[in-house]
């Protein structure tokens, strides 16, 4: 399979988190927010949980309307833009896209927001 999507490691994401005691650069907060911005939707949040939900964790746009109560163009819409911003992956098949998150980008935005005391006792466990 050749699933196309930005990477969010390829990103340049921030190496230090906003909330470790640190300023975060300017460039970082700004690849941060739009990040962020991407996940601000309710249709883009029901988008990544019904595509990691799915059998085999993947999802085409035409198993994604109906759940949604959007149309295609739609949903289409709002899958381009979490691939734009590394939180999913597509591959094209035939006429169809299929898309597939991206663990390794939901783990990084979760460890920047997890304050550094947090994660020690998360990894601790």
């Amino acid at each position: 399979m050749d699933f196309v999507g930005t990477a969010l490691a390829e990103m340049t994401m921030p190496q230090i988190s906003p909330l470790a005691g640190e300023p975060i650069e300017r460039a970082d907060a700004e690849r941060l927010a739009g990040v962020l911005k991407a996940l601000a939707d309710p249709a883009r949040l029901r988008l990544l949980s019904l595509i990691q939900s799915a059998p085999e964790g993947e999802a085409c746009v035409c198993d994604l309307t109906a759940p949604l109560g959007l149309s295609q163009p739609t949903v289409s819409h709002h899958l381009r833009i979490l691939t734009e911003a590394g939180l999913l992956e597509r591959e094209k098949r035939g006429v169809w896209a299929y898309y597939r998150l991206v663990p390794s980008a939901i783990a990084t935005i979760a460890d920047l927001l997890t304050p550094p005391r947090k994660r020690a006792t998360k990894k601790a466990r």
